[in-house]
């Protein structure tokens, strides 16, 4: 039931609310053509990454007769299929993690405060829209965006918090950073 004095519109506030708190980048357009018997007909395919900037990022496609259309059903199958990455001090990655799908392999390295995001095309709209501020990336095999986005999807996904690997070994977090300490020390000194 509406509220009062509200009109029946707070279910659309609500909506507009929620979505605004989403960046999408349009990574890539693709045009089709279909040859029938009048000539052609076109299509267009949208590529959109759509992230929060606090640690949650989805990637969607979408098809359509036009652009906006394309775009638009490409931003809705990106919010369903968003996924939850941990960032160390909400900046960086916590370790150098690997992903691959089909010819497109990445490599995702963790940075230093100040280093920002040194990633190519697609890659790059993924970190801006997850809210990493610090990475370093490489993309080796495929350039075709959607296998970029893909395996950096697939990077993603295998990045693991320290409290996760904890639970996981049923350790405390503590116990796990002092041997990640006592190992850089170690490092330091050969």
């Amino acid at each position: 039931m509406a509220r009062e004095g509200e009109g029946g519109r707070g279910r659309d506030r609500d909506r507009e609310e929620r979505d605004s708190e989403f960046v999408d980048r349009l990574v890539h357009i693709n045009r089709v053509a279909k040859v029938v018997k009048g000539g052609r007909r076109f299509g267009f395919a949208a590529l959109v990454v759509v992230g929060d900037q606090k640690g949650r990022v989805g990637y969607g496609h979408g098809k359509a007769r036009e652009v906006p259309e394309a775009i638009r059903k490409a931003t809705e199958a990106a919010k369903r299929a968003l996924i939850r990455v941990p960032l160390r001090e909400g900046r960086t990655l916590h370790h150098d993690v690997y992903g691959r799908h089909g010819a497109g392999r990445v490599v995702l390295r963790a940075a230093p405060a100040g280093t920002g995001i040194i990633a190519g095309g697609p890659m790059r709209a993924v970190f801006e829209t997850l809210g990493m501020h610090d990475v370093v990336a490489k993309s080796q095999g495929s350039s075709n965006p959607y296998n970029m986005i893909r395996a950096t999807f697939d990077a993603l996904g295998r990045e693991d918090s320290p409290r996760a690997v904890a639970a996981r070994r049923s350790l405390k977090v503590s116990a796990l950073q002092s041997r990640r300490q006592g190992v850089d020390a170690e490092a330091v000194d050969a």
